[in-house]
């Protein structure tokens, strides 16, 4: 039976070939013969980035992608790289719009913008950002997720997931982040006017430290751990269907935790993670 229907492969391609004007045996030679050092390259290159790229929980665009592939040897452009992953049907997830959580209070004369979007402070604990977003669960509705920002290595230093917007959700996220924190200097922490934000409890806590704010209605002034929410919604808690607050909890935990941090890399760390980048601030700081 095997014999047959090889029989009729072969019959079936010696027509093609006929057709075509193509000779046996050199159809036969250009099948044995060997690839170009060209082509088996960018085969090797092309599993490359499918390993960065599920490493990255296929969160990793070509110019992420591009920089792993420098860091292991490969001599490679971003362009290229692109290239070879639109090829393949290799992505990046798709950002989703923003939705407002909070409520502004308008206190215009008193809430100064001590920050005024400078992202970039020299050295830790110089300035952090802080804001709520919600997360949708199926069996037990909106949960909220409070983050605070180390903006000089864009580091979640607190997080607190809740089932409520209350003051004490946010007041313990605040306590935790202190606590972790050794800060020599009064620290600017940055959020939106938010009544959670703005509640006397907030303002105690807070008690030598520099609160800054978002003008009203301006979300741009906090962009930094605005942008955070949309990545962790993107990457990570879009991509499944989160059925209660302890899975959204869990989610929430390993993103943060054992990825965010530890393991992605940040074109505002020279591609390097949160972790790594302060490492280096530590080091750098001891050999001065």
């Amino acid at each position: 039976m095997e014999d047959a229907a090889e029989k009729q492969r072969e019959f079936s391609v010696s027509g093609v070939l006929e057709k075509l004007g193509i000779s046996k045996s050199g159809y036969y030679d250009w099948k044995r013969r060997d690839k170009s050092k060209t082509a088996k390259r960018k085969e090797r290159v092309i599993e490359k980035i499918k390993e960065v790229h599920k490493k990255s929980y296929e969160n990793y665009g070509a110019p992420k992608i591009t920089r792993e592939l420098r860091k292991q040897g490969e001599v490679i452009s971003e362009r290229t790289v692109g290239k070879y992953m639109r090829e393949n049907g290799i992505k990046a997830q798709y950002i989703k719009h923003r939705t407002k959580t909070t409520r502004d209070c308008d206190y215009s004369t008193t809430l100064a913008n001590i920050l005024k979007r400078d992202f970039q402070p020299d050295e830790p604990n110089a300035a952090w950002c802080t804001d709520i977003t919600y997360i949708w669960t199926q069996e037990e509705g909106f949960v909220y997720l409070t983050s605070i920002m180390d903006l000089y290595s864009r580091k979640i230093i607190s997080w607190k997931l809740s089932r409520t917007m209350e003051v004490k959700d946010v007041l313990e996220c605040l306590e935790k982040a202190k606590e972790r924190r050794n800060m020599e200097k009064p620290v600017v922490i940055h959020s939106d006017r938010g009544v959670q934000f703005v509640s006397k409890w907030y303002q105690e806590l807070t008690a030598g430290m520099k609160r800054s704010y978002s003008a009203k209605g301006n979300p741009w002034d906090n962009a930094c751990i605005e942008s955070f929410h949309s990545l962790i919604k993107r990457e990570w808690l879009n991509r499944k269907k989160i059925i209660d607050y302890q899975m959204a909890y869990q989610m929430v935990f390993e993103y943060i935790e054992t990825f965010y941090n530890t393991v992605r890399i940040h074109s505002h760390c020279d591609y390097e993670s949160p972790n790594n980048y302060e490492r280096s601030f530590k080091n750098k700081k001891c050999i001065n």
